[in-house]
């Protein structure tokens, strides 16, 4: 599995500001989940790597959004440390009953802050 880190690295180099670099990013993890998703059967047991990803991924967006570094308005850190927290532990509620419908959320918050991203509406 490429690590989140690297897909950071690989997307950075085809995109053209960090906005889309973080919007792509979004779109891939919310690819797999759907994946994952529309083939339960199938896919299935891909849903531990497809998890993980979304969670390295929200990880970092968290990081970023409580370093005082960060240049964004303390609101929007704010929301996103808390769409960081509830990606997080909805992920472990997954891990902990998985089922396809639970999967629903993260989809739905990664393209939508991914279309945000790119001055799209939701």
């Amino acid at each position: 599995m490429q690590s989140a880190a690297q897909a950071y690295k690989n997307v950075s180099r085809q995109t053209s500001s960090p906005r889309d670099l973080e919007a792509n990013l979004l779109l891939q993890a919310a690819a797999r989940l759907q994946s994952v998703h529309d083939s339960w059967d199938k896919e299935r047991s891909q849903l531990d790597e497809a998890l993980l990803y979304n969670r390295k991924l929200w990880s970092v967006f968290l990081s970023e959004a409580t370093d005082k570094k960060n240049p964004l308005p303390k609101d929007v850190r704010q929301n996103v440390a808390n769409l960081g927290l509830f990606v997080l532990n909805h992920t472990v509620a997954v891990l902990n009953d998985p089922r396809p419908e639970q999967l629903d959320s993260l989809i739905k918050i990664n393209r939508d802050v991914a279309a945000g991203l790119m001055g799209h509406a939701a």
